[in-house]
């Protein structure tokens, strides 16, 4: 599902090459759960901003879903993002303005989806969550795992096969973390390929399988405590 090959990304800062990523090759099957972890400067956002179609290589492919997005246009990615990826973050990015449903529904919207068929995407989402009692208060009606849920829920609205959740849990106190962590297994067994960015060793343990970073290099890649 996902091909990261010879992958590069340069950065020129001054007279110094800041090298984010250095040429790493990382391969995730449709279905896995992977936590990417390292510490600041480790190169896991720049990793995660290439696999959600955010930048685009310096250097290497990039092979989502068998097609080399690499050198696609920024209107070409964002109908990537809209179809193929969803994505939760550790502030929620929820608007305050719109009610849960409607935060839910508010991609569907940009994808065209008619309004009866968004109707029934965003309870099935909610419903996936837990929140389908909520599905009208506004975001400052809720708690911090209750607003990450609807996050997740705003993710998983369109169906896309791929998730990524950077830091998901950073704003939350631990209860709640796990519960979050708890919710994205699910998910995962559910069917759908889960991508975690994480400087938590702990959190980043959750998952199957761990791919660690330092100084734009996978100095770690391990399922269930073997060695890859």
């Amino acid at each position: 599902m996902i091909d990261l090959i010879d992958m590069y990304k340069i950065y020129q800062v001054g007279d110094t090459e800041i090298r984010a990523l250095n040429g790493i090759n990382l391969h995730i099957e449709e279905n896995e759960f992977v936590a990417i972890v390292g510490q600041s400067g480790s190169g896991k956002s720049t990793c995660m901003n290439m696999i959600g179609c955010l930048d685009i290589p310096t250097t290497g492919k990039y092979i989502l879903n068998g097609k080399d997005v690499s050198k696609l246009k920024e209107d070409e990615l964002s109908e990537i993002r809209n179809l193929t990826l969803g994505f939760i973050f550790q502030q929620y990015n929820l608007i305050s303005k719109l009610n849960v449903f409607e935060n839910v529904e508010l991609p569907l919207i940009y994808r065209g989806i008619e309004k009866h068929e968004r109707k029934r995407m965003v309870e099935e989402s909610l419903e996936r969550v837990g929140l389908s009692n909520r599905i009208y208060n506004m975001p400052s009606q809720l708690s911090g795992g209750q607003q990450q849920r609807v996050s997740i829920a705003r993710a998983l609205s369109g169906n896309p096969p791929v998730l990524l959740a950077d830091e998901p849990t950073g704003a939350l106190d631990s209860k709640t973390g796990k519960e979050v962590l708890g919710l994205l297994k699910q998910i995962n067994e559910e069917g759908n390929t889960v991508v975690l960015i994480t400087h938590d060793n702990n959190i980043a343990e959750q998952a199957k399988r761990i791919v660690r970073l330092h100084d734009g290099n996978i100095i770690e890649d391990r399922i269930l405590g073997v060695e890859r």
